[in-house]
């Protein structure tokens, strides 16, 4: 648990533990199985009931108005369990972060006062991408007071099952992409079949070619930029919290199978490679919760070089994240790569994890450059 500062903190953490535990925890492996099986509707309208999706929304718009301590809570707890759904929170939290970040506080009370169910409240973003890094696909064009949107974009998270979606875009003529707001139930808007991913199975994407269809400016127009980095520099420690609950789950799948496993008369736990494996996994565990906390505390209060703080976190916890679930699997032996113990699954979602916001190589490039800047 992270260090908790309050009572309604605390509480926070024991219910997500508890929601993680009783919807999560017991069918992690059959989850996964999506999108060549069902996907995990029951989990996640409880997700909704429990405000999970509202957690920094303001209270005039029927959110939590929590920080990034709250979320990062929420997502470790979820994430030791599955990671899917924390993936599912997370790219909501971005889209709406965005909507934020252009003063679209009246589009967003619109989605949410209209929403009766967790699929029309969630939004869909690219949230595997920095679309400031790759190219943009999908053109707008003014016509009629009205913005129309051509193109196609890859890998939109969520765009199978949300109502609405985030999008980058360019104006006609213009250089900078801007955002825009899209009703994905527009019949101009042509979704894929669910894109198979290395992890996070459940939690969905679709390829979209949009044919014309319409969307509404959020903010200025080539401010995408300002937007996206203003969202991102809070959410990263959030992206760090998904990867320290994976590390979690691994350290846990280890420790107790080391303690039931015998070989050569005794349990493995009792073997000092196998010992050693496990300290570093707890230790990396640890060091990770000590970085989010003083991450999240950071971000929330605003401190000098916070940005520093949530970008070097994420960067930092998703690379231990990666090593710890190489670890796990190491302590299982082969039934390691079997999916019955999740481990592989873990290891594959720590892999996925790094790419949130961007790949990890251009994450590091741009840390350096803002460094230097500061």
């Amino acid at each position: 648990m992270f260090a908790s500062s309050t009572n309604e903190l605390k509480m926070l953490d024991m219910a997500a533990a508890e929601f993680a535990r009783k919807q999560l925890a017991a069918n992690n492996q059959e989850n996964d199985k999506y999108p060549f099986g069902p996907f995990f509707d029951s989990v996640l309208h409880k997700a909704y009931e429990v405000d999970f999706f509202h957690t920094i929304l303001p209270e005039a718009l029927g959110g939590m108005q929590q920080g990034m301590h709250a979320l990062c809570t929420i997502l470790d707890n979820v994430c030791r369990a599955d990671s899917s759904l924390g993936g599912i929170i997370f790219t909501n939290t971005f889209a709406q972060k965005i909507i934020l970040s252009a003063n679209g506080e009246k589009l967003l009370q619109s989605i949410v006062s209209s929403a009766a169910d967790a699929k029309r409240l969630l939004i869909a973003y690219p949230v595997f991408n920095n679309p400031t890094e790759v190219e943009t696909k999908v053109q707008a064009i003014k016509t009629a007071g009205k913005y129309i949107l051509s193109g196609n974009l890859e890998y939109l998270v969520l765009g199978g099952i949300a109502a609405h979606a985030v999008i980058p875009a360019k104006i006609k003529g213009q250089s900078n992409f801007s955002f825009f707001i899209i009703d994905l139930s527009d019949d101009r808007v042509l979704k894929s079949d669910p894109v198979l991913s290395l992890g996070f199975h459940a939690c969905p994407a679709v390829d979209v070619t949009f044919n014309h269809a319409e969307g509404k400016l959020l903010g200025d127009t080539a401010k995408g930029n300002t937007y996206f980095n203003r969202a991102s520099d809070v959410m990263h420690v959030a992206a760090a919290s998904i990867s320290a609950g994976i590390m979690k789950g691994a350290y846990k799948e280890a420790l107790d199978y080391s303690q039931n496993r015998f070989q050569g008369g005794r349990e493995i736990f009792n073997w000092s490679e196998i010992q050693m494996i496990l300290a570093n996994m707890a230790i990396k565990v640890k060091i990770a919760e000590m970085v989010i906390a003083q991450a999240c505390q950071a971000v929330d209060y605003m401190f000098s070089g916070w940005r520093l703080y949530s970008h070097a976190a994420a960067i930092h916890v998703s690379e231990m994240a990666c090593e710890v679930t190489t670890d796990g699997i190491q302590v299982l032996g082969g039934v390691g790569y079997m999916e019955d113990y999740g481990q592989a699954k873990r290891y594959r979602d720590a892999k996925q994890a790094q790419c949130l916001l961007g790949i990890a190589p251009m994450k590091k490039i741009r840390y350096l450059g803002n460094l230097i800047s500061n």
